[in-house]
């Protein structure tokens, strides 16, 4: 699924009202404004990985890829992009979302309404959960999972459980914002990107509102481009930098980027 119009079928074209609403913020992104990001540096990623969670903690990192027969939670080494250990889904489930919690990393499933748990440092499977509706990116805020499913509502959710502790509404002023995909917490802030683009948005996860629009679709030049390329996903933070690591579906690079954020008291509207 390497382009926009087959991740139609992959995020369901049903879901009419979250598509306009993606349509309309790509069509309103602007030409040029003030850069809000620093590139620390380029590392080396599997072209071939449908990027769905990255985590990074205590020098590792992790990623959750999607597609049938090809999703897996895996290990990576930073500085080759080599995968240092993987353990895959069962062929019929679509991997999503992906946070590490007190040991374990919660993987998401796209529709298969099913989170996986494993022990962070071999990768072995250790539970899982139901749920209901589709899985779409997950973070943690070192107490509860936050959890994304393609529309406006993120939920608060038990790790022991998995069940809804809370819901929040994202608004980018008085509009919902559906769409939000993988998802980072950090800072004391939530930062998601939005499908089908390459703008990062920071919301407040208390209300639920969105402080910033960041533009990272300037990372990849046009001629690094091709057509096997999707959009702008993946977000890791490394508290030990203050930096981010960000990529892409089938992206060859992963970025160590420094965001320069507006004031968290600014809520900035839509771009």
């Amino acid at each position: 699924m390497p382009t926009i119009a087959s991740h139609r079928q992959h995020r369901s074209v049903s879901r009419i009202g979250g598509i306009v609403l993606a349509v309309a913020v790509l069509a309103c992104q602007p030409g040029s404004g003030p850069k809000t990001y620093d590139v620390i540096r380029r590392l080396p990623h599997d072209p071939t990985a449908f990027t769905q969670g990255l985590v990074y903690a205590d020098g590792r990192l992790f990623e959750s890829t999607g597609r049938l027969g090809q999703s897996q939670v895996r290990e990576l080494a930073l500085e080759t992009g080599d995968v240092v250990a993987a353990t895959p889904l069962p062929d019929d489930r679509f991997g999503e979302g992906l946070a590490l919690l007190d040991g374990r990393l919660y993987q998401l499933t796209w529709t298969s309404e099913v989170a996986y748990v494993y022990d962070a440092a071999t990768l072995a499977p250790l539970d899982s959960f139901g749920y209901t509706g589709e899985g779409w990116g997950l973070a943690t805020d070192g107490t509860s999972l936050i959890m994304s499913d393609g529309t406006a509502t993120l939920q608060f959710r038990d790790p022991a459980t998995f069940d809804v502790v809370r819901e929040v509404t994202v608004r980018d002023g008085n509009s919902p914002l559906t769409m939000l995909n993988e998802l980072e917490y950090a800072r004391g802030e939530l930062y998601a990107n939005v499908y089908p683009s390459d703008y990062i948005v920071r919301i407040d996860p208390a209300s639920g509102a969105v402080r910033e629009w960041i533009d990272l679709s300037g990372l990849l030049s046009s001629r690094e481009r091709t057509r096997d390329m999707d959009v702008l996903n993946g977000i890791a933070y490394d508290e030990s930098t203050g930096h981010f690591l960000v990529t892409g579906k089938l992206w060859p690079v992963l970025f160590e980027i420094r965001l320069d954020t507006a004031d968290a008291g600014d809520i900035a509207g839509t771009p």
